[in-house]
């Protein structure tokens, strides 16, 4: 057998027992009815190791173009929508919540296999949001104040039972319970405003060094990157907003925040009804209560300890 092929042990709840094969469990289509991407075994890696992974120009140009018409409208004129349209969940960037490239991501390194199926995810949304920053030359316009530094998490593998800011690898599978997922939808310039990480710090065991408070330190990293490319970073990756500096164009970013879907950091998410019924019916399980036993679409189902109750 080839080593690339080893399926890695994991114990599952009941009894010590090995988890089993879970591969068709989990969703292969999203909302859409769109093909889920999984990632790549670099981008495994890369995301393995450094804790974050930047995938370039997702989007392409009218998908973006829609996408940041929309954005503008809803920054700048947000009482001309509908009360609930009045969120990110709206408009075309709805589609960003279960982007095949995110459900890939999420399926390999988030989901709870014993709460999903082909047709409900497994894992949750706890936000969803636009940033929408400015250079300083800019704020006479009567845009509002950037982001400011402000250093946070870190050390995710020794994390307490009890605090989801953590992550957890074994030979051959990692779990990130709590993960970010950051869409451009404008071009980012280095050092000008994109988000700052400290690569590796999800697995530091080590407290961070003062250097940390400075913005300018070798300890951080950061990424450029073209239009309609997507960050993810785990949450336990120790990681700061960074004022917006680029004055050719403003940030804009679609954010989500996803959790496991039987604990998290964030309250649920309860979009208003109205909205709901206009979202396809797997978007709907992004904001399902988060619990184990029975939480596949509401019927009786508990993976956990068997077949299905």
């Amino acid at each position: 057998m080839n080593w690339r092929d080893a399926k890695p042990y994991v114990i599952n709840k009941d009894m010590g027992r090995p988890l089993v094969d879970y591969e068709d469990e989990l969703p292969t289509k999203n909302a859409d009815g769109l093909d889920v991407v999984e990632p790549t075994e670099e981008q495994k890696y890369l995301f393995d190791t450094q804790g974050w992974l930047l995938i370039e120009s997702v989007l392409d140009e009218a998908e973006l173009e829609e996408m940041r018409e929309w954005c503008v409208k809803y920054h700048f004129e947000r009482d001309s929508l509908a009360e609930h349209h009045q969120t990110p969940l709206a408009g075309p960037t709805h589609r960003l919540a279960d982007h095949p490239v995110t459900v890939g991501m999420l399926n390999e390194f988030t989901a709870n296999p014993a709460v999903s199926s082909r047709d409900c995810y497994g894992f949750s949304l706890g936000a969803f949001e636009l940033w929408y920053r400015t250079a300083p030359t800019r704020r006479s316009e009567g845009l509002r104040e950037d982001r400011s530094f402000g250093p946070h998490n870190g050390n995710g593998l020794m994390r307490l039972p009890g605090d989801v800011h953590f992550y957890n690898a074994f030979p051959g599978k990692a779990f990130c319970p709590h993960m970010r997922i950051v869409w451009e939808l404008n071009p980012v310039q280095k050092g000008k405003g994109g988000t700052l990480l400290v690569t590796g710090s999800h697995k530091s065991v080590y407290t961070a060094p003062d250097e940390i408070m400075d913005p300018e330190s070798s300890v951080w990293t950061t990424y450029e990157c073209p239009a309609g490319s997507v960050l993810f970073f785990a949450e336990a990756t120790t990681h700061s907003a960074n004022p917006w500096t680029n004055t050719d164009n403003d940030r804009m970013a679609i954010a989500g925040l996803y959790n496991q879907v039987d604990g998290g950091w964030n309250p649920t998410m309860k979009p208003d009804e109205k909205l709901l019924e206009e979202l396809p019916p797997m978007r709907r399980t992004l904001f399902r209560d988060r619990y184990i036993t029975n939480n596949v679409n509401g019927v009786p189902h508990n993976r956990l300890f068997g077949a299905s109750a």
